[in-house]
């Protein structure tokens, strides 16, 4: 049986397809703080969203799948992700501009 590692991750989305104007990064903080996560996302110029997600790594995966989805307008096409160095740098989630 495996041991559950409580070591903290840190991840950075991209997704892409329609998620821009369907209210994703507001579902995406929403979704992030019920799961205790922090971190941020933003717009980017392209049209698709990025986000950093930090904390313990069953949550930060329970958002990263829900990402594959979104809110209900959104049409997701991909999700980019890239493992990178825990920080501990954020003390909530936010929206970043």
């Amino acid at each position: 049986m495996k041991q559950h590692d409580p070591s903290p991750i840190r991840a950075r989305v991209i997704v892409s397809g329609r998620v821009q104007g369907v209210c994703f990064r507001a579902a995406t903080q929403e979704t992030a703080r019920a799961h205790g996560v922090t971190g941020w996302v933003k717009n980017l110029p392209d049209g698709r969203v990025e986000a950093v997600f930090e904390g313990p790594e069953d949550a930060v995966n329970a958002v990263i799948a829900w990402c594959h989805t979104g809110p209900p307008a959104a049409i997701v096409k991909n999700v980019a992700v890239t493992r990178e160095e825990y920080t501990g740098a954020f003390d909530r989630f936010s929206i970043a501009w």
